[in-house]
């Protein structure tokens, strides 16, 4: 799968990043301080990542910055993005499976290396809910993202 990357600081979790997604045979798309001569600033970065998801050049995304939150912010600004800050496995896992989240949101500074590979592992185990209410809030919360207002009944 290819996955974009980005984080606002050469941090020694996200380079770990990094290296565990190139591991489980991913082709990573690094953004921002992963990046020689790419602007490092939390909201550029991750904006390019999550666009590539919105454009289809990359399945996935994962944005890091020193608390996730503003890359979190960043991300979801795009159509398309649904982006999740997740802080332990669980999250993880409900992001996926209830959200049908699409770019993974992580803390620099709370994320260590283990909590790093038990997210990771529970966020590409986790599938898309099937069930009708998950998918219209899904559907629901796309449409807001294109500027609808949410209300258009969902089939």
């Amino acid at each position: 799968m290819r996955i974009s990357v980005s984080s606002d600081m050469d941090e020694p979790v996200a380079r770990a990043l990094v290296a565990e997604l190139r591991g489980r045979g991913h082709d990573v798309v690094p953004h921002g301080a992963l990046r020689p001569g790419s602007d490092p600033q939390w909201a550029v970065c991750s904006e390019a990542a999550a666009r590539e998801v919105a454009d289809g050049t990359s399945e996935q995304a994962v944005v890091c910055c020193w608390t996730g939150t503003g890359a979190s912010i960043a991300a979801n600004k795009v159509p398309g993005v649904r982006a999740a800050l997740c802080t332990d496995a669980a999250t993880a896992d409900g992001a996926r499976r209830w959200n049908d989240a699409n770019v993974l949101a992580l803390s620099l500074r709370l994320t260590s290396e283990p909590l790093l590979k038990e997210i990771l592992d529970a966020w590409f185990a986790a599938e898309a809910s099937e069930d009708a209410e998950d998918r219209a809030n899904v559907l629901r919360v796309d449409r807001i993202g294109r500027g609808g207002d949410g209300e258009t009944s969902v089939s």
